[in-house]
């Protein structure tokens, strides 16, 4: 799992079928030691009904197809839980 912080949405009206009523997510990947920015943003399926602002663990690849509903649908990032809170210890 990663973690990212959700900056948008992205809409689209003709899509793969299996894409149908999935919604969108823009994701800041970032760095939990200091939320310092990390990577590109990626576009995630949102499967819990996190917001913008909102601080989420995101999973990619097979993992991310299993937990959009299976390994035929066409994602490679979805959002798997919202963070409430965290805790580092050093």
């Amino acid at each position: 799992m990663k973690t990212g912080k959700v900056i948008g949405n992205i809409w689209a009206t003709r899509k793969e079928e299996r894409l149908s009523g999935m919604k969108l997510l823009i994701v800041q990947p970032f760095n939990p030691a200091d939320d310092t920015e990390i990577e590109f943003p990626v576009i995630a399926s949102d499967i819990i009904g996190a917001g913008i602002g909102e601080k989420v663990l995101y999973v990619n690849g097979s993992s991310a197809r299993a937990a959009a509903g299976g390994q035929e649908i066409p994602v490679d990032a979805a959002v798997v839980a919202i963070i409430d809170d965290q805790e580092i210890i050093r």
